[in-house]
């Protein structure tokens, strides 16, 4: 389950931010997950909770907000929702997709007191 490093290394972002800041706890952190990234959302849900016991992270509330993907076509330059890396442009039928957005996984915002 790579979810688990993932989050391994949130942790190690806001708690580097936090004692940076010279925080003594974490209130709350929000990430944007893609899509499009890969990561199975039930899975992150889970290795966050276990993995932040004993960390600045324990009582922090989190919230994940879910980017949904955009592609913009290579020959048409159509821009379109997608849930896959894959799918073809709905206006000329190409296949060959750039994501624009979906593929993220980021720390947006932490507040520490």
């Amino acid at each position: 389950m790579h979810e688990f490093s993932l989050v391994l290394n949130i942790i190690d972002i806001v708690t580097e931010y936090a004692v940076k800041e010279n925080a003594k706890e974490v209130k709350e952190v929000e990430i944007e997950v893609g899509e499009l990234s890969g990561v199975v959302y039930d899975a992150l849900e889970f290795a966050l909770q276990t993995a932040v016991k004993g960390t600045l992270m324990e009582n922090s509330a989190v919230h994940i907000k879910v980017i949904k993907g955009l592609a913009r076509c290579t020959d048409c330059l159509h821009e379109y929702e997608t849930d896959s890396l894959f799918k073809p442009c709905p206006e000329c039928k190409t296949c060959a997709p750039d994501i624009i957005k979906g593929k993220e996984l980021r720390v947006k915002s932490i507040i520490i007191d």
